[in-house]
């Protein structure tokens, strides 16, 4: 019977892998042992090999494609067999899963296709009648509801396309509202004083003596088609950007305000007119989009002609004018790796689910700088700081085990031994090798194992045993530069380090200001097994070894 191949899990945090590359095609003879194809997991592109003999009879996953654990990739058997029947099996075996969970799905389609009932026609009904449902609209990039702090007109009024008919406290301005729509104001939705969320029904303009009790029976939710979503992109962006100008675009020389729409202001700032000298149209002589388009300077009103000499010898100078910008809102998108998936799961989790605080303290590094000196002179391998970090770490943890262990829920676990996890960036993310047993290697040999973990990472060519298996994280972004940070404990971990980089500053020594090397550690502790005292006193001991970094090779 024909072998049925499924997506393997090839790391402890592994959900899905990516089919990078196949090296097998239908038809092609396989053997075991055989590489079938290159997926990439969240840590590394790693190759899939074949445990079967026979032909290749069926691919079902393309190259690129994401493949969640235990998927269906392909199947395996006899040239010519019929491979349809275990491939059926192993369907079926998953349909009943797939059936209940889609079931649901259905009703919900199917709950939110009823349209919405009620004592009057329906909004797509009501649209098409020449009813305009106003919105709540979004006047800001965090604006989640908006307060009606005055209406402009009442259920009855007369209302014109261009007309106000409230002003909307938002978090960051008071802005005014208009309809987009000429009729009788039918309806109001939100009294004065109260908050509408985003998108709620605030109002509702049409022919006089129309019935919305249907839309009104709808509730807030906005139907595929409404009206208000279809104001022009134009005046919409007019009103966005007149939010964000903290004066007003022109005044009037009594300093009165200037009754003008936002769209009317954004186009006359755009054209550098002057809204005072511009006659309007609208009611109460508020000027709207065409009294910008049909204004002419010879159309002036004549009061500005008629300006006294006097008046004009004593004006003060004119303003600057600002030049106008005009920029282009321009991004790329990237879809997420499955390196970058897992780290963004992972740390959330370790985020919001272990209790975290900070410790922070500084190191004399002098007599760790001269140490590094006289080690490099005879060393095989050049050691780092980091490394001398990751060797003084080791040996702390050994006399504070209880900063070397994790939550299990019901129970804590104490390592007795120092697997320390070094986070190293590479392109698509972060990744962290463990060095074993750190206590008892030389600082040569723990250089060169963080070497060639190294290069590995770069190159994706860690395996799960080079990253499975740490007690602590060390986190050195001191090559960067930074001067200290807090890191995001590596779960299952109680605790991790963040090192920043050697300054020199002034220190105080034997009652002098001398200049010193300081270097900053932020220990990051899980609360559920590291108490404030705890991670204070590791901290003291790893502050004694690196000072006195002799302590070391004892």
């Amino acid at each position: 019977m024909a072998d049925v191949i499924k997506m393997p899990k090839m790391s402890d945090t592994m959900t899905e892998g990516v089919l990078a590359k196949w090296h097998k095609k239908v038809g092609d003879k396989v053997k075991s042992g055989d590489v079938l194809a290159e997926v990439e997991t969240d840590k590394a592109t790693m190759d899939m090999e074949s445990y079967w003999d026979g032909t290749l009879l069926y691919i079902g996953v393309e190259e690129g494609s994401s493949v969640p654990v235990d998927a269906i990739m392909a199947v395996i058997g006899k040239e010519g067999e019929d491979y349809k029947a275990a491939l059926e099996a192993e369907k079926g075996a998953e349909a009943p899963k797939a059936e209940s969970t889609d079931a649901p799905k259905a009703e919900e389609k199917k709950e939110e296709a009823a349209p919405a009932q009620g004592g009057g026609l329906t909004e797509e009904e009501l649209a098409a009648k020449g009813v305009t449902v106003i919105r709540m609209p979004l006047l800001s990039d965090t604006m989640t509801e908006g307060v009606i702090a005055e209406w402009h007109k009442k259920v009855g009024d007369k209302v014109k396309d261009d007309d106000v008919l409230a002003d909307v406290e938002t978090d960051k301005a008071t802005m005014e509202v208009m309809g987009y729509a000429t009729g009788t104001l039918l309806h109001i939705g939100v009294e004065k004083g109260a908050a509408a969320k985003v998108n709620g029904i605030i109002a509702i303009v049409g022919p006089e003596g129309t019935d919305v009790s249907g839309i009104l029976a709808g509730g807030s939710a906005p139907a595929p088609k409404a009206e208000s979503a279809e104001a022009p992109k134009e005046e919409k962006q007019a009103t966005a950007a007149d939010a964000n100008t903290s004066a007003p675009v022109a005044e009037s020389s009594s300093d009165s305000r200037v009754k003008a729409s936002p769209l009317a202001k954004k186009i006359a700032k755009d054209k550098g007119i002057d809204l005072a000298q511009v006659a309007g149209s609208a009611e109460g002589g508020r000027i709207i989009k065409k009294d910008i388009e049909n204004f002419k300077p010879s159309a002036a009103p004549a009061k500005a002609e008629s300006a006294s000499a006097p008046a004009a010898e004593k004006a003060a100078a004119p303003a600057p004018v600002i030049p106008q910008y005009v920029g282009e809102v321009k991004f790329t998108e990237a879809p997420v790796s499955q390196m970058r998936k897992v780290i963004a799961k992972r740390l959330a989790e370790s985020l919001f689910t272990a209790p975290h605080f900070y410790l922070t303290i500084s190191i004399d590094m002098d007599n760790a700088m001269a140490a590094r000196t006289a080690i490099n002179a005879v060393a095989p391998v050049k050691v780092s700081f980091n490394d001398i970090v990751i060797k003084a770490v080791a040996v702390a943890l050994k006399k504070h085990p209880a900063v070397n262990s994790s939550w299990g829920g019901d129970k804590i676990r104490f390592n007795e031994h120092t697997n320390i996890g070094v986070a190293m960036a590479v392109e698509d993310g972060l990744l962290v090798p463990v060095v074993r047993f750190a206590d008892g290697k030389s600082l040569s040999h723990i250089s060169a194992e963080v070497k060639d973990f190294g290069g590995k990472a770069k190159a994706k060519k860690l395996q799960p045993a080079d990253w499975e298996g740490s007690t602590f994280t060390v986190s050195n972004l001191g090559m960067f530069g930074i001067d200290e940070f807090t890191s995001i404990i590596n779960s299952p971990d109680g605790a991790i380090l963040s090192v920043g980089a050697i300054q020199q500053v002034p220190v105080v020594k034997n009652g002098a200001v001398v200049p010193g090397n300081v270097m900053k550690l932020t220990l990051g502790c899980d609360h559920r097994v590291v108490d404030g005292a705890t991670g204070a006193q590791f901290l003291q001991t790893l502050k004694g070894l690196l000072e006195e970094p002799i302590r070391l090779l004892a």
